[in-house]
């Protein structure tokens, strides 16, 4: 599938350079000159982008993920939690949930990005729950019954490692173990219309934008398909 993937991305790639015969390259009409070069320069992108992930998609469909992958969003970020300064240039947001393994062995690395650049990284909690884990939103409600007594990060880092063991006991020993009020948290821990409408307002976002997993992030708007260190090390050499 591969093989055909990228053969019909050089037959694109053929027929916009048939275009450009001898007596076109000898024209002097800079608009033409220009589209050709356009059209070249978007070909050429998207099989980079095709040879550089493997996908498995016609030419269309990758075209529209570069598209995607290249969009800046508006990710409402004032309405979520997070971590680091307001005025930081480096703005992660990352749709996530607690019963993602893959969520579960990032979170030392954010945790470890937001103490060490606390001035220069934002990062921004949204829940994404994926169907087929059904202990996620009540987690996620945990989390926010602990945001509501202002340690949602403390609590948000001690429970990342439970992914396997989700349940109210749990919930209610990370919250000892961060110094919680345990009577409050125990009456606010509950997954109610109001918490279940902070998550579907994530979800929908997250929807909007793309998201189709986790974790997945996007950094200052646009989303990043390898987020990782060296992601962020690039960024902090580029802006700071």
């Amino acid at each position: 599938m591969k093989k055909i993937i990228i053969l019909s991305l050089f037959a694109a790639l053929a027929m916009s350079c048939e275009v450009a015969k001898p007596a076109s390259l000898g024209s002097k009409d800079p608009k033409k000159a220009d589209s050709l070069a356009a059209e070249l320069a978007e070909v050429k992108s998207v099989l980079s982008y095709v040879l550089e992930r493997g996908m498995n998609s016609s030419f269309e469909q990758v075209k529209k993920e570069l598209e995607s992958a290249n969009t800046v969003w508006d990710l409402e970020i004032n309405e979520s939690p997070s971590t680091g300064s307001p005025n930081a240039k480096i703005v992660i947001v990352e749709f996530t949930e607690f019963q993602c393994p893959y969520c579960s062995r990032i979170a030392p690395l954010l945790d470890s990005l937001t103490r060490t650049y606390p001035d220069k990284i934002r990062l921004v909690y949204k829940n994404f729950p994926l169907s087929f884990h059904a202990a996620a939103p009540a987690a996620a409600a945990a989390a926010i019954a602990a945001e509501k007594q202002g340690k949602f990060w403390e609590y948000r880092w001690a429970l990342a490692p439970h992914f396997q063991s989700l349940n109210d006991s749990t919930f209610i020993a990370i919250a000892e173990q961060v110094g919680l009020n345990i009577e409050q948290f125990k009456k606010e821990m509950v997954l109610d219309k109001e918490k279940q409408e902070i998550i579907d307002r994530d979800m929908k976002l997250g929807m909007k934008v793309g998201v189709q997993g986790t974790p997945n992030f996007y950094v200052n708007g646009k989303r990043q398909d390898r987020f990782s260190s060296a992601t962020v090390d690039q960024l902090l050499k580029e802006l700071y």
